[in-house]
């Protein structure tokens, strides 16, 4: 394997982290290249994921992955970097050893919060957490899970009692390989390297230290982190959006037509000065809400962010596969990563939940008191 290497961004802004990548790794060995070569700690403020997300290193490294590795398999970086390892910090118990191994890539923790009946409705989840004086049973399954056939652990979403109320759900740790665990693949051929699928949990047996966050701090604990998660969802949607724009005016430019190239028509370069005026925007929005959803979670302005991110890259991946014609349907080129990038408009919350969440800021926002 090829080793990682650190080189110096150019400038005094954001550049590139990662000199060179080994080739052909999915998400869960990234993650273990990346924590190998201490490339995981530092997107933390003072290496801490207790202490949030530095968001010019988390920007620089999604910048680096988006470059040089498959959707999959920055998926799978970014899911456990932006949310398991914040939640993670939250705990103690085996959440302390589990957050060092992950920091060094010695461990892959998969996020497990999304149901088999209920999906994103995290308040109707049926995944089960039942509690004695001698320890834990959790039963329930978890679908569409980034890491689950490679990880090795969960965390888990639970509910210890029912009903809706936010006070009614636990975060436990779960090894992969504990009696009453399985995993298996989702059927798609997308997010190629990601481990996506589906949790199922029999009777699983877990100590009291196995809970994260304390019981009854679920909903909270998810809902101080998920912020996080659409920050860098945006962070990286810049850099995807941008990367796909470099790439198609260097097509157009080189692809011949009449006594010219396709970048000489007018038309076709109104159209893309259009979606490249959409990344901008989505930049520009990205840069002046980093700092309330970094610094103070602010949930209006990471919904804000979250549906700029799924609109601007549906918009950008439309335009740029369409331009590039058959060549944008090679291994790689924007038809499959349109299909695959579909996934900005849902993980992390779908864009209506998210659009609902800007109009109950609207009058706030409105009146200047939000950046």
């Amino acid at each position: 394997m090829s080793t990682l290497t650190l080189r110096q961004p150019p400038g005094a802004g954001a550049g590139r982290l990662l000199d060179a990548l080994p080739a052909g790794l999915d998400g869960a060995g990234l993650w273990r290249a990346l924590g190998s070569e201490d490339l995981l700690a530092p997107v933390y403020r003072d290496r801490d994921p207790r202490h949030g997300i530095d968001p010019v290193a988390l920007g620089t490294l999604l910048t680096e992955l988006d470059r040089n590795c498959s959707l999959g398999s920055t998926l799978a970086v970014t899911v456990p970097l932006a949310t398991c390892l914040p939640l993670l910090g939250s705990g103690t118990g085996r959440a302390a050893p589990a957050l060092a191994k992950a920091l060094r890539g010695q461990c892959v923790v998969a996020l497990a919060a999304t149901d088999e009946t209920a999906g994103c409705d995290l308040a109707s989840l049926g995944t089960e957490l039942t509690v004695d004086d001698d320890g834990l049973y959790l039963s329930g399954t978890k679908r569409w899970i980034t890491n689950a056939t490679t990880c090795d652990a969960a965390l888990v979403l639970a509910r210890h009692r029912p009903g809706p109320h936010f006070t009614n759900f636990t975060w436990v740790l779960v090894p992969a390989d504990a009696p009453g665990v399985s995993a298996e693949p989702a059927d798609t051929h997308l997010f190629d390297g990601s481990g996506t699928g589906h949790l199922s949990f029999d009777r699983v047996r877990l100590g009291h230290d196995h809970v994260v966050g304390g019981r009854g701090r679920g909903m909270s604990a998810f809902a101080a982190h998920i912020a996080t998660e659409r920050l860098a969802g945006a962070l990286w949607a810049v850099a995807l959006c941008e990367r796909t724009l470099r790439d198609t005016a260097q097509y157009l430019r080189e692809r011949r037509e009449g006594g010219g190239t396709l970048w000489q028509r007018e038309g076709i370069r109104q159209r893309y000065a259009s979606a490249l005026l959409r990344a901008r925007q989505h930049r520009a929005l990205t840069g002046s809400l980093t700092h309330a959803v970094a610094a103070r979670r602010d949930s209006a302005a990471a919904a804000t962010l979250k549906a700029s991110a799924a609109a601007t890259v549906e918009e950008v991946l439309d335009v740029c596969a369409h331009l590039q014609g058959a060549h944008g349907f090679r291994t790689g080129g924007p038809q499959a990563l349109r299909a695959q990038a579909a996934l900005f408009g849902i993980g992390g919350g779908t864009t209506e939940v998210v659009l609902s969440i800007m109009a109950d800021a609207a009058p706030e926002a409105l009146a200047g008191d939000r950046p």
